[in-house]
């Protein structure tokens, strides 16, 4: 109820400063319609330049716009308003990020998870790095993208859209440009936490360039962009097991300490991006613009930690040790927070995970009008995702415990839920530690290799026809055909050491890794791909989970559409928008592997698919009323096709005999159909000359059909051998999988307002305020019907985003706040597998002051600095059932300088 409060006083102030901006603006606007004319002057040119202008470039997108949008514009060539795009769009109405890693990556739009909504360049649908279709933001250099527009109502020309909205990157245009333009920045970065692992750095660079000139009489015009990255990321994580309950001194039903990781993180993300623009108007019959986009992106996590079963530590090593128990426990409000476990036996772990990401987009799109009526559009596209990864875990332990185990008091820090460990025994210590399978795991270590490729090929055709009366402006129709392939396997090996326990030669040593967050003064580091070379030998593993982790998803899909754009009157009011109907053919297909109660001796591959056509209508309206306000309606059908990986062919199957001899079976459905919704969208927007903006919207979404875990009954399982008797006399039985099912409604309002403060006051010229508050429910069940305690994936219930601003005379600052409220977020956890977890809310705080220099000699210079996650806000997730910490990370803050050079 307080941050209910707290919200409400945010609105209420938000909209006073809009009154008073209104007030202004009214009477302004009748100071200058009085009986007098004022005398004609000469004014001059006023060039908006920075915050401003990229304000005032994406209040101009929003207002011209027939859709319902939400945008950014660059401040200048080569400068988002943030430093990466994600972070840019988690600040608009609606949007909000997930952060991985400390870097915000993956966007919800209105509550949804990111595989609902589709993430073009250029208007053209792009691949994903990721397992399924959501884009990772950050394999989009900031410095190379010029605009963002998400649209958050359907529209029959956007082919491509999403459920929850579609997000249009955009490059520059160089004929936009009336003169050359040219760019150079260079900063320098720093993190908080220090270098936590040997070998690691906390700083890092950013470097980027940007090149705009025109040819042949502004005929012809290149753009050229660089990016480069090099941006370490520190870590302090901890992680539980779990809590198991039961009784602890008589007293039932107790959370006890189930297992830790105390980690210490250090990653190096290193990212060059290209990016280029051609573009050529020899004429006014003939349009030509081919873009062309590459990013590489390296990625390599170094964690060093000590793990420990604490709780869930009963398991026998081979060497006796049958388990942890638990001594003196202090026990508050049903938890164990303190106490003294015996008989535990700690695995230091070394862990490396590398990752290289490679994208590659190509686009090239040619307009031709033909007179004054008809123009014809074509474009052609291809991108590339490919992801290679290595995820590698090795083991140690001290071998003077023996079987009877370490001790470890503990204590649980009531502000974060962390559990701080004291060991009797030294784990820094070489002479004591040695590479072996310390837990009894059955391995002294293993890796992933992760890897997926994601390749679109597609080709456009429109025509519109244009009208020089009437209500409609003109008819465009149209066709896209696109090939999508998307592949993921993930092989796996046993890391064995080649002569049983071995100690860690002095070579290969570092020094010791902190983990004194933890409580504990550290552990053993070395050098772990010299250790791998030196000590192990992989072995491949064979196993049903990896055969089901490996599939091709193949979509060839078909899109012709009709829409016609209105421009018209009523009376005083204006009327602009579109009605149309996309008809969306679909041929899909998955190749995977069947296992059946034989194993993997009988491991087949199986190819399997569906072919289905959705309709989808969309109206859009803007009505124009005096005093520049708008009202805009968007009503329509949307649609999100499938998670990949659920659309996977694989599948595992055996005979049930409890139940009548009868096939049963888990896996994949290569014949889901898309999520489809009926949207409405309902905008008031109120505009200050184009400076500044308020706005109101309301959307609700009937999801008629929602994808969830279901038991298909009557699955044929075709001409199966089980491998063993009985056969079953029929191919039918019962096949648990993804399926389309009912769905459930989702609804929300958002409130937006962007006001350069000397509209209210003119002694605060130079000072702004942008802000804006979402509140989304959902009635969906993810689990399908029956099961409502598991919110959607990506909704928080509120998010409130402010940033207050200062430019004036080549000076400026910035300090902006976003705040999201509790939800569930999918991660990557064991198995290189996506799971769910319940993310704790979290505020981020941002700050950046600069100046540009106004006049020679050092015109054209700007400096800058940045902190970002100014407060160190923690990262935490928790289990709901308990409302205690599963993870807990502190990333730390990150500090920018930088200067930028345009001439």
């Amino acid at each position: 109820m307080l941050q209910f409060k707290r919200n409400l006083l945010s609105a209420a102030l938000a909209s006073a400063i809009v009154m008073a901006a209104t007030g202004a603006h009214a009477q302004t606007a009748q100071a200058s319609s009085g009986s007098q004319e004022p005398a004609a002057t000469e004014l001059d040119t006023v060039i908006v330049t920075g915050i401003r202008r990229g304000i005032e470039n994406a209040i101009e997108t929003k207002r011209d716009s027939t859709s319902i949008v939400e945008t950014i514009s660059a401040e200048d060539i080569g400068k988002l308003p943030d430093i990466s795009i994600a972070e840019s769009l988690a600040r608009l109405p609606g949007l909000t990020a997930q952060r991985v890693a400390g870097r915000a990556t993956n966007i919800n739009i209105r509550g949804l998870p990111d595989n609902f909504g589709t993430t073009l360049l250029n208007g053209r649908e792009q691949v994903s790095t990721g397992d399924n279709r959501g884009v990772e933001f950050d394999q989009y250099p900031s410095e190379l993208v010029n605009a963002v527009v998400v649209y958050k109502t359907p529209d029959a020309g956007l082919i491509g859209q999403g459920l929850s909205g579609t997000v249009d990157l955009q490059t520059v245009r160089p004929l936009s440009f009336a003169d050359r333009v040219a760019s150079v920045n260079v900063r320098g970065e720093h993190n908080s936490l220090g270098p936590l692992n040997p070998g690691s750095t906390a700083y890092g660079n950013r470097v980027s360039a940007s090149y705009i000139d025109q040819f042949m009489d502004g005929r012809f015009g290149i753009a050229l962009g660089f990016a480069h990255l090099d941006s370490p990321g520190q870590s302090n994580r901890w992680e539980s097991w779990g809590y198991p309950q039961g009784t602890v001194n008589g007293v039932e039903n107790v959370f006890v300490p189930g297992g830790t990781k105390s980690i210490a993180a250090s990653t190096d993300n290193v990212r060059d991006g290209y990016m280029a623009v051609l573009e050529f108007k020899p004429n006014d019959t003939w349009h030509s613009v081919l873009d062309l986009y590459y990013s590489k992106f390296e990625r390599e996590e170094t964690s060093r930690f000590i793990e420990v079963g604490l709780g869930w530590g009963g398991f026998d090593n081979g060497a006796g040790y049958t388990g942890a128990t638990l001594v003196n426990p202090v026990i508050e409000n049903g938890n164990v927070v303190s106490g003294t476990f015996t008989g535990v036996k700690p695995v230091i772990r070394n862990d490396l995970n590398t990752r290289n990401d490679d994208i590659t987009a190509f686009g090239w799109n040619n307009k031709f009008t033909f007179g004054e009526a008809w123009t014809l559009n074509t474009d052609l596209s291809y991108s590339k995702a490919d992801r290679k990864e290595m995820i590698l875990e090795t083991y140690a332990g001290t071998s003077r415990i023996g079987a009877t185990g370490d001790t470890v008091d503990f204590v649980v820090d009531p502000s974060t839920g962390l559990t701080r460990l004291s060991f009797g025994t030294d784990y820094t210590d070489p002479s004591t530690i040695v590479l072996n399978d310390s837990a009894g795991w059955g391995q002294d270590g293993y890796v992933k290799f992760p890897h997926v490729t994601d390749e679109l090929k597609s080709a456009r055709f429109d025509l519109e026809r244009s009208f020089e009366s009437g209500m409609f402006s003109s008819l465009e129709f149209g066709a896209n055909y696109s090939d999508r392939e998307k592949t993921r396997s993930v092989p796996e090996s046993f890391v064995n050491l080649t002569n049983g326990p071995t100690v860690v030669e002095a070579d290969l040593l570092n020094r010791p890794t902190r983990l004194a967050y933890g409580g504990i003064p550290g552990s053993l580091s070395y050098d772990i791909l010299g250790a791998v070379a030196r000590y192990y030998t992989l072995v491949p593993k064979t196993h049903q989970d990896i055969f089901d982790k490996q599939w091709t998803v193949n979509e060839k899909v078909s899109t012709g559409y009709a829409q016609l754009n209105i421009n018209t009157d009523w009376g005083p009011v204006s009327v602009r928008g579109n009605v149309g109907v996309q008809a969306v053919h679909t041929d899909q297909e998955s190749i995977g592997y069947a296992i059946g109660p034989a194993g993997l001796a009988d491991a087949a591959a199986i190819q399997r698919g569906a072919t289905y056509t959705d309709y989808l209508p969309s109206l859009n309206l803007a009505f124009g009323f005096v005093h520049d306000q708008n009202i805009r309606l968007g009503i329509g059908r949307q649609m999100a096709r499938p998670r990949m990986d659920e659309m996977r062919a694989s599948r595992s199957y055996s005979v049930n005999t409890t139940q009548g001899i009868v096939w049963e079976g888990s896996g994949g459905n290569p014949n889901l159909k898309p999520w489809i919704a009926n949207s409405f969208d309902l905008s008031y927007e109120k505009y200050f000359g184009g400076k500044g903006y308020v706005s109101v919207a309301g959307f609700y979404k009937d999801l008629r059909s929602y994808i969830y875990s279901q038991d298909i009954l009557d699955y044929d399982f075709g001409d199966l051998d089980p491998g063993t008797s009985p056969q079953p006399a029929s191919n039918l039985g019962r096949f648990t999988a993804p399926a389309n099912g009912e769905g459930g409604t989702m609804s929300g309002f958002e409130f937006a307002v962007s006001v350069p403060l000397d509209m209210v006051w003119a002694p605060l010229e130079g000072f702004g305020v942008v802000a804006n508050y979402s509140n989304v429910h959902s009635s969906i069940s993810p689990r399908g019907p029956g099961n409502p305690d598991e919110p959607i994936p990506g909704l928080s219930k509120e998010v409130t985003n402010i940033t207050v601003y200062y430019e004036r005379k080549g000076f400026s600052t910035r300090l902006s706040q976003r705040k999201r409220t509790p939800f569930l977020g999918e991660v990557t956890a064991y198995a290189g597998n996506r799971y769910n977890r319940y993310i704790d809310e979290e505020t981020l705080l941002d700050f950046q002051i600069g100046y540009s220099f106004q006049s020679p000699p050092l015109e054209g210079l700007s400096v800058l600095l940045q902190v970002n996650n100014l407060t160190n806000e923690e990262y935490r997730e928790y289990y709901p059932d308990n409302g205690l910490t599963q993870m807990f990370n502190e990333y730390g803050r990150q500090v920018l300088f930088g200067v930028t050079y345009k001439f």
